[in-house]
């Protein structure tokens, strides 16, 4: 696998072979595209209750979705965490995969844009949730617009198409 370069990223582009809507050029970097949060937010209900760590546990029976309004923001207070959605939708050929990751100048905040499960599938066609923790000893103000995160294009050597249970995901 090889991470793709700028360049690489606009070809790839052109051809089709990443599709990100909306797509901003200037989003572009040397090796990635930012991606911005969205104005939707999962936040995680109160409760002591034991949570099966399990294939069909559903996150969304355990966390309730609040959409802000235009200037609005959502607080996250220290050592909590959220579950946000990128505005975009990225769609990937078969040939390509990635990873999404934090900015590092948010990170020196000590917001983790993305805790875990940052690698990406092959054929996706879907808006990346981000799994959002603040590990800073101050509330931080969630901004909907802001570049929080970056998708890191890779070619693979074959190829393949992830079908699975968030492959089209478009809402969180």
């Amino acid at each position: 696998m090889s991470v793709l370069a700028r360049d690489d990223i606009l070809k790839a582009v052109d051809a089709g072979d990443i599709v990100v809507t909306p797509f901003d050029r200037e989003a572009v970097g040397c090796a990635s595209i930012d991606l911005k949060l969205s104005n939707e937010f999962r936040f995680y209900k109160p409760g002591l209750q034991v949570v099966p760590v399990k294939e069909d546990t559903d996150y969304r029976d355990l966390t309730e979705k609040v959409v802000l309004k235009p200037g609005e923001t959502y607080l996250l207070l220290p050592g909590t965490a959220c579950l946000g959605i990128t505005e975009e939708t990225v769609k990937l050929a078969p040939h390509l995969c990635g990873l999404l990751e934090g900015r590092s100048r948010f990170a020196r905040l000590g917001l983790f844009v993305h805790i875990t499960a940052g690698f990406m599938n092959p054929g996706i066609n879907n808006r990346q949730v981000l799994e959002i923790y603040n590990a800073s000893n101050h509330a931080l103000a969630l901004t909907p617009g802001e570049k929080v995160c970056q998708f890191i294009f890779m070619r693979m050597t074959g190829e393949a198409s992830y079908s699975g249970r968030f492959a089209a995901q478009a809402e969180l």
